[in-house]
């Protein structure tokens, strides 16, 4: 078998290599239609075809050498891996480069490590970012400049909370219950002091920040594709983390005593 640049590439390397590229992507947060185009595309680079199963948390390859007429079945299960811009952007980048004979197998099995293994956007651009943002909306909803810095207190704290319980390993439905508790405690502090004109505001934004809004879009995208099992998956897990959310929401307006409704 030999790539579009005329590159000798072995069968058991590239569909291994293929098998851990559409791992990567799912894992990243990559959309069904997005992992299958990319490993099609690399494939008839390589003069293979393939066809592919997503799972909710595997990936099932076929590959059928037309040189040799060989076939190989390969499953790998995705990474435990955060969604990730950069590297769902890289990865897609590799497959055109691929694809256009720019690099060969080594060189893409090279970049293709380099990108798995990319450190994250730093933690604390990330939390200052984060909380400016969510201040933001806090403004967009109609909010007064104290409410936005009760906002953004709260969004920090409770998003530096999320990062150290990721960091230890806690499980996400449990990051979310108790970040989503402790930013909505925070968030009421205009309630409690009697600061600012609009502090029902401070408190219904404080927690936006967890809203598991790109699994929703995933979702919707992968059922319109005909993904069902996939979209349900990713509906069902964001509708879990929307819950978890509520009730932390729910708990802090309780322990704070707020009658808002």
């Amino acid at each position: 078998m030999t790539s579009s640049n005329n590159t000798p590439v072995d069968v058991r390397d590239a569909y291994v290599f293929l098998a851990e590229y559409a791992a990567w992507l799912l894992g990243c947060g990559a959309t069904c239609i997005r992992i299958t185009k990319n490993v099609t595309r690399i494939a008839e680079a390589w003069n293979l075809k393939t066809e592919i199963t997503i799972m909710p948390s595997s990936v099932h390859l076929s590959v059928f050498d037309n040189d040799t007429k060989q076939s190989f079945i390969y499953l790998k299960r995705k990474p435990r891996t955060g969604i990730s811009f950069y590297k769902n952007t890289r990865l897609s980048e590799l497959s055109w480069a691929i694809s256009d004979a720019k690099v060969s197998f080594e060189e893409a099995r090279e970049r293709f490590n380099k990108i798995i293994t990319a450190p994250y956007t730093n933690k604390w651009l990330v939390l200052v970012l984060t909380s400016l943002a969510n201040m933001s909306f806090c403004r967009l909803f109609g909010g007064d400049p104290m409410a936005m810095l009760i906002v953004f207190v709260a969004t920090f704290a409770g998003f530096r909370l999320k990062q150290m319980m990721l960091e230890d390993g806690f499980d996400d439905r449990v990051v979310f219950l108790v970040c989503s508790f402790f930013s909505a405690v925070i968030g009421s502090a205009g309630y409690v002091f009697h600061i600012g004109t609009t502090p029902e505001l401070a408190v219904g934004t404080s927690v936006l920040y967890l809203v598991p809004g790109i699994p929703y879009i995933n979702s919707l995208s992968d059922m319109l594709d005909g993904h069902y099992l996939v979209s349900f998956s990713r509906f069902m897990g964001a509708a879990m983390l929307t819950f978890c959310l509520s009730c932390g929401l729910a708990a802090g307006m309780l322990l704070m005593n707020l009658k808002i409704f």
